[in-house]
């Protein structure tokens, strides 16, 4: 049961990374290897929680809010658990 609270723990550190890495430009290179890697483990997660979420205006940008409700889920999954 450690290794599941570890791995959950570990993911939400993933969702944190991949939200960061999104406001960076993209480019070539290592960063853009961290970039995909990153995208493939979050937008299994990410992806459905996009299409049911509103994205709420901030000016003309709209705000995604898919990682801050990802990352509350899988903690509340871990204490859960």
């Amino acid at each position: 049961m450690i290794l599941v609270h570890e791995l959950l723990g570990l993911y939400v550190w993933v969702l944190i990374a991949a939200a960061f890495m999104s406001w960076i430009p993209s480019g070539s290179g290592g960063l853009e290897s961290v970039r995909r890697v990153l995208a493939t483990l979050t937008e299994p997660v990410l992806r459905p929680l996009r299409t049911i979420l509103p994205r709420p205006r901030i000016g003309a940008v709209g705000l995604d809010l898919s990682v801050l409700v990802a990352i509350i889920v899988v903690q509340a999954i871990n204490v859960y658990i």
